[in-house]
């Protein structure tokens, strides 16, 4: 088989599946469900403040009521004005995770769960991002001090031998 065939063979799926939107549906990918009100889209943890900026992006053309959870426990509730985004701040703790989840809230259903996702709080601890902490001197550093050492040593046992070598015996 010539290398432009097994090409052209190996790009057919792909190029089969963006150029037909009822194949592209087929694929994994995530999408949003069309019959929610909002979505919901979570930012890694701030190591700085330990919060996670949690969107809520309301879809629809009217207010839409949420409830917003972490751990079971209420974090925030209000509504989001049609077409709009709102960010809340959701405090995580250093060395855990927590579950967040977003619930529509109607007078009809209580809470329907819209997206639910887990966070971790994997900072570093005990010292600011981006920076080593301190693990003493310079390996090299020592290496010549070691170095330096080695030749006074060795230059004070060959001044002494020297001084004693040339002997003449009476």
């Amino acid at each position: 088989m010539r290398t432009g065939f097994r090409l052209a063979l190996a790009t057919f799926p792909v190029g089969f599946a963006l150029f037909l939107p009822s194949a592209a549906h087929a694929w994994p990918w995530p999408r949003p469900d069309a019959g929610d009100p909002f979505t919901m889209s979570v930012d890694d943890v701030a190591c700085g403040t330990g919060r996670v900026a949690v969107r809520l992006h309301n879809q629809s053309r009217q207010p839409v009521y949420y409830s917003l959870k972490a751990d079971s426990s209420s974090v925030s509730s209000g509504a989001i004005p049609a077409r709009d985004t709102i960010v809340k701040h959701v405090p995580v703790h250093k060395g855990s995770n927590a579950e967040i989840e977003a619930y529509h809230v109607t007078d009809k259903q209580p809470e329907a769960l819209i997206d639910s996702t887990i966070v971790d709080n994997d900072c570093p601890w005990g010292h600011r991002t981006g920076h080593l902490p301190f693990t003493g001197p310079p390996t090299d550093l020592m290496a010549k001090l070691a170095t330096a050492g080695g030749l006074v040593v060795m230059g004070g046992i060959l001044w002494w031998y020297g001084s004693i070598w040339p002997r003449r015996l009476p």
